[in-house]
């Protein structure tokens, strides 16, 4: 006789790919830039643009781990353990009310050679034994049998059908559906293996592990509650193993419970402090909570465990941008750039667009170097584009006139229908003293129906510093028109107010 060892499902659930929602956009977006305000010197009565301040970076925190198949490889191993099946073909008969009935005298005959050659892993032989006991009338134990044999040679179709039949001829044969609800899991039919599970409680199959399998199921099926529910059942029956217990934090994150993640994180993560995926969940939880220099730290731990990813060393770094660390924020943007893959460049340039909008200019500039080392040739023309024009934005920033408009001239030769260039070029000829070449390049802008909006606005204020409000209301409330916004709106309503004044002023004066 074989020795039945037991062994747990628990590692089932360790590394269960249960994504974290709800606190985070699905893409990050980059922060929004300040409408246009700058302005040519006028009249003190001169209307002034509400500015908007340089938007925090949106969170968007890490996955909790890599993609990875729903079932680690000890549960497949566990599948695959002839002796585990073996016993579960020996003890069909111990329950009558959830098993087939009794074998007549012929078919326990079959049944021992049946089971005989299981144990000698002589398959092609326990198949030639079982096919003739297969008719719609045979003993359910056959059916189940034969599918045990397809389950352990990773036949997971043939193996389900088996079990299907299974229960069609004997409803309440509960290890028949535990079995096909295992195989649902492994090939990530999550709601057929909930269906599946849930008759397995239905007929009395209590145990941690089929609840632990629910909550898994239940956390990849966008049902958190029901998750909360398996797994507290699970911990209820069997309180050490730690999987049940992550499985249940990953479903108070889900949904929005953060400080029940972060409390039930923290006891797991004592016990075990090397576990990445812990102090991932905690971190995203503490970024729900409104915690993020707490989130910070854990991601720092897990580079310090020597596990930092390209999406946790990017998040330190828009955690410290928001906080004002900008030397630790640029840190962390280079080390992600440097890695293997390297990340992309847009990450690093809506940083570098954060960071001179925070006039954060020593630390842009070292971005920005960082990143035509880093990349080289392998930026694509866009990308260079788009740092000779952060290169523009730090040059006006630290008052280097001519580098900007070389800079930009450079970027303009290189795509004629750059229209942010256009706007940044007209503005330089407007601050150096050249209007008309600035209007140009306003109407080059506007031409370009991405531009057209931020284009006309700028038109307008130069029209407003020489005094020319009536000529930049039109402007204006074309500008309204393609892309509404509230400070916009409240400059056209002063400098609307002003031409009213203006042009009653001048029907006194008449």
């Amino acid at each position: 006789m074989f020795t039945i060892t037991t062994i747990t499902l628990a590692a089932a659930l360790a590394q269960a790919p249960e994504q974290p929602a709800a606190t985070e956009a699905t893409t990050t977006k980059p922060a929004a830039t300040a409408a246009p305000a700058e302005q040519a010197p006028a009249a003190s009565a001169q209307p002034a643009m509400p500015a908007e301040p340089p938007a925090p970076i949106a969170y968007e925190p890490p996955a909790l781990s890599p993609q990875s198949p729903p079932i680690p490889p000890e549960l497949a191993q566990l599948m695959k353990d002839v002796r585990w099946q073996w016993n579960l073909v020996q003890s069909y008969q111990a329950e009558t009310d959830i098993e087939p009935g009794g074998l007549t005298d012929p078919e326990k005959m079959a049944m021992v050679g049946i089971l005989q050659a299981i144990a000698a892993e002589k398959w092609d032989e326990a198949l030639a034994l079982l096919r003739p006991n297969l008719t719609d009338t045979s003993n359910p134990a056959f059916d189940f049998t034969l599918g045990n044999v397809f389950f352990q040679r990773e036949q997971l179709d043939d193996a389900a059908t088996m079990y299907r039949r299974t229960v069609e001829k004997f409803p309440k044969f509960r290890r028949a559906w535990k079995n096909l609800g295992m195989i649902h899991v492994r090939k990530s039919e999550f709601p057929q293996a909930i269906e599946a599970m849930q008759k397995v409680v239905e007929l009395g199959g209590e145990d941690s592990v089929t609840f632990g399998l629910l909550g898994y199921c239940y956390g990849n099926t966008d049902n958190p509650l029901g998750a909360e529910s398996a797994y507290r059942q699970a911990i209820l029956l069997d309180p050490k193993t730690k999987d049940w217990k992550l499985g249940l934090a990953r479903a108070f994150f889900k949904q929005g419970r953060y400080p029940d993640a972060i409390t039930l994180t923290g006891d797991l993560i004592a016990q075990n402090p090397e576990a990445i995926d812990l102090w991932m969940l905690q971190a995203n939880a503490y970024l729900g909570s409104n915690q993020a220099m707490k989130a910070a730290q854990n991601y720092e731990i897990v580079d310090r465990l020597g596990k930092p990813t390209i999406e946790t060393l990017n998040m330190c770094g828009d955690i410290y941008v928001n906080e004002g660390l900008y030397a630790d924020a640029v840190r962390c943007y280079s080390r992600a750039m440097e890695m293997t893959p390297r990340g992309p460049a847009e990450r690093g340039i809506r940083a570098c667009r954060v960071l001179i909008a925070r006039q954060a200019n020593d630390e842009s500039e070292s971005l920005i170097s960082a990143m035509e080392r880093i990349y080289g040739n392998d930026l694509s023309a866009n990308e260079r584009k788009d740092l000779l024009k952060l290169r523009s934005r730090l040059a006006v920033a630290k008052g280097a006139g001519e580098e900007e408009a070389k800079v930009l001239a450079e970027i303009v030769a290189l795509d004629p229908m750059d229209g942010e260039a256009l706007i940044l070029l007209g503005q330089y000829h407007q601050r150096t003293g050249d209007p008309d070449r600035a209007v140009f390049n306003y109407e080059a802008a506007a031409k370009i129906e991405k531009f057209e909006a931020d284009a006309k606005v700028r038109h307008a204020q130069l029209l407003v510093s020489q005094g020319k409000y009536a000529e930049a209301l039109p402007l204006l409330r074309a500008a309204q028109q393609v892309k509404p916004r509230e400070n916009i709106q409240s400059y056209l309503d002063q400098v609307e107010r002003v031409a009213k004044q203006r042009g009653a002023a001048a029907g006194t004066g008449g």
